[in-house]
């Protein structure tokens, strides 16, 4: 299938607590931010890339791309960073109606998430798909329709945070990626972590 125009959003928005605070995605990873990574990957794929991040943006000034905060006060988790990713979709690219979410923390996203979404959520026939890798499912990692934008503004509204409690409604289609010999949805949450994907990123190169 021909893949439908596509946004791609960089989920930045957490606390980053288990890393001792601040911005992982910007810890320096193979010589480079984590980010730089996640963004390199993502924008063949993808028409555009947004950062889902709070506070000061002139910190991620560097990556060029734009800053989207979210809506929804305290850090209320990747919903909140999706609304916002389509609610800049609806004011800046309304004839888009897709958006394509990962976490700024995994460096290692295959080339063809994008596409693979979009092939599983047709076979499907349902309206989300996210990734998944090892028998487990990455629900942030995943396509999001412009069309059920205010139906998750309702629900955030209402106090849901579960992104998987809030899909089920839906109907989500998987996509499996094999978790070996490096899980491309790794994710960089400490700093053993980091020390891992250092070790990753060597055997890549």
């Amino acid at each position: 299938m021909t893949q439908p125009p596509t946004i791609g959003l960089i989920l930045a928005g957490g606390l980053a607590r288990r890393m001792g605070g601040g911005d992982k995605a910007l810890k320096p990873l193979a010589g480079r931010p984590i980010l730089s990574h996640v963004v390199e990957r993502l924008q063949g794929p993808c028409d555009d890339l947004l950062l889902n991040a709070n506070g000061d943006p002139a910190r991620l000034a560097g990556f060029g791309l734009p800053v989207v905060a979210d809506s929804v006060p305290d850090f209320a988790g990747p919903l909140a960073g999706i609304l916002a990713g389509l609610d800049w979709i609806a004011a800046h690219r309304p004839q888009i109606d897709w958006l394509l979410s990962v976490a700024a923390d995994t460096p290692f996203i295959p080339d063809n998430l994008a596409s693979r979404l979009h092939q599983a959520r047709v076979a499907a026939g349902t309206p989300l798909a996210c990734a998944a890798s090892g028998g487990r499912q990455h629900h942030a990692i995943g396509l999001w329709p412009l069309a059920l934008r205010q139906d998750l503004r309702r629900a955030l509204a209402a106090g849901e945070r579960k992104i998987g409690r809030w899909t089920e409604g839906y109907g989500v289609a998987v996509a499996e990626w094999p978790a070996k010999p490096i899980d491309p949805f790794f994710n960089v949450n400490t700093p053993e972590d980091l020390a891992e994907a250092e070790r990753l990123a060597a055997s890549r190169a």
